[in-house]
């Protein structure tokens, strides 16, 4: 009896199917201090006690993306250790903060299915929920990877592709923003003078600043989440796909944008939903992320006056900068863009 995990293929899923992920991870500060020495995130609310609790947390929270990763890396050896790549995200709420010595452990159900014309492969829609230690949910997103196929013999699994929703409606994450004291924020320490009031829908923000990925940190930072997807670490099975080497793990660019974005959106203390995002091109170890912003939207919280929203979508590029926004044309996206993020961020009013 073959007693080790191949990874399940295509065929192997089926719409309806329920899976609990193995592993659950206590989050700890020393998890929390290799994030930051990872991306060099700057967010205050995250970064110190004393700033986290003068507002009304606890603590400081563990960073809304490390919490996501974590959460993610535990669906992959069921969902995606044979995948080609992730593709995209969908209706991510974070529902609640996490602490350090908080533990997470995730589940996942299968929403949706799609064999490629190749035949090769095909795309698998999944929904995963994360909770505490308590059995509290505390994310909760969907995202679609593709996914190879054990045996292109096999017939076509039917064809079943979800309606997901194109945003998150503010009013359902609205519930699991914490109360700010708002008399105690300080902008000074925050590292920005503007808050929700301060920005317009349609302003866009070159983030300015780059980091070059490095083959060990992007290493490092997946085996951090336990993302055991065999495109990131396995050197000789990297030789054989289209680009000839390891793929970096999309999450890594995510997390590296939101680290840039910072500078221009300091305020910006909390992650409260994702709405849509895709990898839209590969990235490489070597290669130099930029980041620009646009505000698409702002809505105020109902019965709230101290935490506002803003509807954010985020690019990041590869060896380009943002001076000049580069963007989607109508021949689809340069090869220079990498990530397309829509996303709900909290600022202080």
């Amino acid at each position: 009896m073959n007693k080790t995990n191949p990874g399940n293929f295509l065929e192997n899923h089926y719409v309806g199917q329920t899976i609990t992920h193995a592993t659950p991870r206590t989050i700890t500060e020393g998890d929390v201090a290799l994030y930051t020495a990872l991306y060099g995130s700057r967010f205050a609310v995250q970064s110190a006690d004393s700033f986290a609790m003068d507002i009304g947390f606890e603590a400081a929270p563990i960073d809304d993306l490390l919490v996501f990763h974590m959460v993610f890396g535990k669906t992959v050896p069921d969902t995606s250790l044979n995948a080609v790549a992730n593709l995209g995200y969908a209706d991510c709420k974070f529902i609640r903060p996490v602490y350090p010595g908080d533990t997470v452990s995730s589940t996942s159900k299968i929403i949706g299915l799609k064999e490629n014309s190749n035949g090769r492969t095909g795309v698998v829609y999944v929904r995963s929920t994360g909770r505490n230690q308590n059995g509290e949910i505390v994310l909760e997103y969907v995202r679609w990877v593709m996914v190879r196929k054990k045996d292109k013999s096999l017939p076509a699994p039917e064809e079943d592709i979800p309606n997901l929703p194109k945003r998150v409606e503010p009013s359902d994450f609205a519930s699991s923003i914490p109360e700010i004291r708002i008399e105690n924020y300080n902008n000074d320490l925050a590292g920005s003078q503007h808050r929700w009031g301060d920005y317009e829908e349609g302003e866009k923000i070159d983030h300015v600043d780059a980091m070059t990925l490095e083959e060990a940190e992007h290493q490092m930072a997946t085996r951090l989440y336990q993302n055991t997807a065999k495109v990131h670490f396995n050197h000789l099975l990297g030789l054989t796909n289209r680009f000839g080497r390891r793929l970096i793990y999309g999450g890594h660019v995510i997390s590296l944008a939101r680290a840039l974005s910072y500078n221009g959106l300091a305020n910006g203390f909390h992650l409260a939903a994702i709405n849509g995002g895709r990898h839209v091109n590969p990235c490489f170890a070597g290669d130099t992320v930029y980041a620009w912003s646009e505000i698409i939207e702002k809505a105020e919280i109902p019965g709230r006056e101290d935490v506002g929203a803003l509807r954010v979508r985020t690019v990041a590029t590869k060896n380009r900068s943002c001076e000049n926004f580069p963007d989607k044309t109508d021949d689809g996206y340069p090869n220079c863009v990498i990530l397309d993020l829509d996303y709900w961020l909290m600022m202080p009013r």
